[in-house]
């Protein structure tokens, strides 16, 4: 444990050194909210009881996931690898387990600054009321920075905006939704929607199983193809 607490004291300066997750965890989904505020955020979300502010809100919280998940993690390590530095912390305690942790870590300190701020905004300047890890795999798989890249678009721009965390999900045609049910963030969105709209929205019980055995397929999975180089 201390030495995943080092490890992410000395990420955690890094990451804040980095645009990308700045960027695309932060900056976005506050964004993102703004425009959806302006364009359409008192009006109805289709047959829906409830505005298009109020389906954006829970979506835009797990942006910040999703961000660090994909344009994160992945292009994190396989930088890393790219430059030789993983060379270096093979020769050193630290294992495979311990750097996917660190990053974990990092994400989720970077995903729980993005939902604050989403919802300090939403609250205070726009009266918002609330009514009720497959990046690692990525990052363990991939050769260098280049397929890194190339993966992470590859899943995350689908994923982002057919889940409903971008575009709100009751403007999807029916087939879209069938597809876009598949897809993990989608399951994730409909969980955040469930609470904060307080209508009932699926299953949650087994939403919250899917999302935690996903979680520990990936994490296992990263950590037995890990590579040094």
């Amino acid at each position: 444990m201390s030495k995943v607490i080092q490890l992410t004291k000395v990420e955690g300066k890094l990451a804040l050194r980095s645009i990308d997750g700045v960027l695309f965890g932060i900056g976005m989904p506050l964004g993102v909210l703004l425009l959806t505020t302006m364009i359409a955020g008192s009006k109805q979300a289709g047959a829906a009881d409830y505005t298009f502010l109020d389906s954006s809100f829970s979506s835009l919280l797990v942006v910040g996931i999703c961000a660090t998940a994909f344009m994160g993690i992945p292009l994190t390590i396989c930088d890393y690898r790219d430059k030789k530095i993983l060379k270096h912390f093979f020769v050193t305690p630290a294992s495979p387990g311990h750097l996917i942790a660190t990053q974990v870590v990092v994400a989720m300190i970077t995903a729980i600054i993005s939902a604050i701020l989403v919802a300090l905004v939403s609250v205070v300047f726009l009266d918002y009321r609330m009514q009720g890890s497959w990046g690692l795999l990525i990052a363990s798989l991939c050769k260098n920075i280049k397929i890194a890249n190339l993966v992470c678009s590859l899943v995350y721009f689908p994923m982002l905006f057919l889940s409903g965390a971008v575009i709100p999900f009751e403007l999807f045609p029916t087939g879209m939704q069938k597809i876009a049910h598949v897809l993990p963030l989608t399951q994730g969105v409909q969980l955040l929607k469930s609470v904060s709209l307080n209508q009932p929205i699926g299953n949650p019980r087994f939403i919250i199983i899917l999302l935690i055995v996903i979680t520990i397929v990936g994490f296992g999975l990263a950590a037995k193809l890990f590579r040094w180089e």
